[in-house]
């Protein structure tokens, strides 16, 4: 059986690891960290809002004439009828690249 090789830890080690165990009660940042939790989320959010008052609008139609809105909706109604096909979906990266030879 092996034994370990402990060496004594040298007065200066064994003050920094004191010292390092006594700081450590001293920091209390969840506090910090629970008051401003969300807010890069909130803020991202924000900037990619075009209008944050949109909900408030009482005629969100405003400018869209009939005939636009019908087509709009019968080309969105069509592409879950008749989605479009990528034939070429299942072959990416195969072909006759030549990377690497010689």
């Amino acid at each position: 059986m092996k034994h370990l090789n402990l060496t004594p830890l040298t007065p200066l080690t064994a003050l920094a690891v004191i010292a390092a165990l006594g700081l450590t009660g001293c920091m209390n940042t969840s506090p910090v960290w629970d008051a401003n939790f969300g807010d890069a989320v909130r803020t991202v959010r924000m900037m990619q809002t075009l209008n944050p008052n949109a909900p408030y609008n009482p005629d969100p139609v405003t400018g869209v004439d009939g005939r636009a809105a019908t087509f709009a909706m019968d080309r969105y109604n069509q592409s879950f009828r008749n989605p479009p096909t990528d034939t070429s979906a299942y072959v990416i990266g195969v072909g006759g690249g030549s990377v690497g030879s010689p």
